[in-house]
């Protein structure tokens, strides 16, 4: 591809709404993919400008606001690894906590494999379990809440 087209089409999507373009030539594919940073700003300022015309649209944007995750009351422990969630040692056994057990800390949670290795997570705080937030079975990521304590 012509080198003074692929700018153009770079000057294109950065002066755009447009966040990805793709082009498939003869010569090969073209992939060109605004930054999000850049994107995330233009979006939330487009919807700022149209809702200011119309009496009606803040109503939505009070909703997006409203919907985002509320912080729960309490300690909050989270996973230390990316792994699959366990809330017994066997599939058959009992759970280690359920809502509503006082744990101490260094009482055992849960489980949370990774690579095939068992890893049991501790409490790091004394309290009563007032929710589990991960099912049984359950892909977890490195920070994710998996319990509150209080």
């Amino acid at each position: 591809m012509d080198l003074r087209k692929l700018k153009t089409l770079i000057d294109l999507v950065s002066d755009s709404n447009v966040s990805e373009l793709e082009i498939t030539e003869a010569e090969g594919k073209v992939r060109i993919v605004k930054s999000s940073p850049h994107a995330a700003p233009m979006a939330m300022n487009a919807v700022q400008y149209a809702a200011a015309p119309v009496a009606a649209a803040p109503a939505p944007v009070a909703e997006s606001v409203t919907a985002e995750p509320v912080v729960p009351v309490g300690h909050t422990v989270k996973s230390p690894m990316v792994g699959t969630f366990y809330r017994s040692a066997s599939p058959g056994a009992a759970s280690f906590v359920e809502i509503g057990s006082e744990v101490k800390e260094g009482d055992t949670l849960c489980i949370i494999e990774a690579m095939k290795i068992l890893n049991e997570i501790e409490s790091d705080k004394s309290g009563k379990v007032t929710r589990i937030l991960c099912e049984n079975g359950q892909a977890v990521e490195y920070g994710q809440a998996m319990f509150i304590i209080e």
